[in-house]
């Protein structure tokens, strides 16, 4: 599969609690990364999505706020993934930021060069990659 987002979580589906018209689902992948998404119960239905069904997660790098030292606030975004910084990738405008989570999995994030500097980011830094559920895109084997 090719697509242009950075940051795909394979894994199954190991939660579905619906709603009225959202449902909350939950991919686990084999290392033990959980990503939250919300999507219609029409998707739901549509990709015929149940416990145990192989899923994929999809989220834009710039969709990812990163999180670094101790929280003042809490957040109200489902995904709050805490790992490692990796690497740095320098950008004319932006630069990339590459995260690896407990479970093995890794999270892009695409943020300014202003915000590397504030947050005192290198190679080794802890951090936390915030993202909305309503980010996630859910996609099931063809």
């Amino acid at each position: 599969m090719a697509i242009s987002a950075r940051n795909v979580f394979k894994g199954k589906v190991t939660s579905i609690k619906e709603g009225p018209i959202n449902a909350e689902v939950e991919i686990t992948t084999a290392g033990g990364d959980t990503i939250v998404a919300t999507l219609t119960d029409a998707s739901v239905k549509s990709l015929a999505l149940a416990v145990g069904k192989d899923a994929v997660g999809v989220v834009k790098a710039s969709w990812v706020t990163l999180l670094a030292g101790t929280p003042e606030y809490r957040f109200s975004a489902r995904n709050q993934l805490p790992g490692t910084v990796t690497g740095l990738g320098k950008g004319a405008i932006n630069d990339l930021v590459t995260i690896k989570l407990a479970g093995g999995s890794t999270v892009s994030a695409v943020v300014t060069h202003e915000a590397i500097t504030e947050l005192g980011l290198k190679e080794g830094s802890s951090v936390v990659a915030l993202f909305k559920a309503s980010h996630v895109l859910v996609g099931v084997p063809a």
